[in-house]
C-alpha cells in the first residue's frame, strides 16, 4: 500500500526592515492563489512595516481621525489598523481544508481562536498575560502605567475558499502616539499598549523565537 503523501513544511520567512504595505498585500494574495492551486506550500510571514494605517470591511470613515501616514484597503475582516515600525505583523498563509494541530478543518472560528490562543501564549513567554475580552476583538492585558485595559495585540484575517491570509499584529515597541490617528478596531475607550510599554525590553528577535515557539503549541 503506498503511504499517503506527505504534508509540506510550513514556510516561515522573517522580511528584514520595512516592508511596504500595498507590496506586501499584493505579494500575500499571490501566495494565498498559489496555495488554493496547489503549487505553494502554506507560510507565516513575519513582517516590520512603514507607518500606516490599513482599513478592514467594516471600517468606518469617521475613525480615520488623522490620515498623517497612508492609509491602504486591506480587504480582511475588522476595523482599522495601525501598522508601523516596532510591531510585529504575522501573515498567516494555511490551507483551511485541512485540520492544524489542535484546529479543525473548516472552521474560521477555531481558526481566529487559534490565532489568540498563539498571541497569549507568545506572551507569557515574557510575563504577560494576554486576554480575550467578550464583544473586542484582540489580546488585551492590564496597563501598569494607566490602571486600564490597553491593547496589545490586533487580529484581523480574511479566508478564500478555506485559504488564510492577512494575520496578527503584536506590539513589541512601537510609537504608541501613531495609533492617535485612528480609532482602533472602532474601539475608543479602551488604549493601545506594548511590550516595551510594560517594561518588558524584549528585543525583535527574542518575539520571533517566541511566535515559532507557541505557533507549534496552538497549530502543531
Amino acid at each position: 500500500m503506498n503511504a499517503p503523501p506527505s504534508t509540506p513544511a510550513l514556510e516561515w520567512e522573517t522580511l528584514p526592515g520595512l516592508t511596504p504595505y500595498a507590496e506586501t498585500l499584493a505579494r500575500m494574495e499571490t501566495r494565498a492563489a498559489s496555495i488554493r492551486a496547489g503549487t505553494a506550500g502554506e507560510a507565516v510571514w513575519l513582517v516590520e512595516h512603514p507607518p500606516s494605517y490599513t482599513a478592514g470591511t467594516s471600517a468606518r470613515a469617521e475613525d480615520l481621525r488623522d490620515a498623517r501616514f497612508p492609509v491602504f484597503e486591506a480587504g480582511r475582516g475588522g476595523q482599522w489598523t495601525y501598522h508601523g515600525p516596532g510591531q510585529r505583523t504575522g501573515y498567516v498563509m494555511l490551507d483551511l481544508h485541512r485540520t492544524h494541530g489542535g484546529i479543525p478543518a473548516r472552521d474560521v472560528r477555531a481558526f481566529v481562536a487559534g490565532l489568540e490562543d498563539w498571541m497569549i501564549r507568545t506572551l507569557a513567554h515574557f510575563g504577560v498575560q494576554g486576554e480575550r475580552r467578550e464583544g473586542r476583538v484582540g489580546i488585551w492585558v492590564a496597563d501598569k502605567a494607566t490602571g486600564q485595559e490597553a491593547k496589545i495585540g490586533a487580529i484581523g484575517v480574511r479566508v478564500t475558499r478555506w485559504v488564510s491570509w492577512h494575520g496578527v499584529a503584536l506590539n513589541v515597541a512601537p510609537d504608541l502616539a501613531h495609533f492617535g490617528g485612528i480609532v482602533p478596531c472602532g474601539i475608543a475607550e479602551h488604549g493601545v499598549t506594548s511590550l516595551h510599554a510594560l517594561g518588558i525590553p524584549a528585543s525583535m528577535a527574542e518575539v520571533d523565537q517566541a511566535l515559532r515557539t507557541a505557533w507549534g503549541q496552538v497549530f502543531g
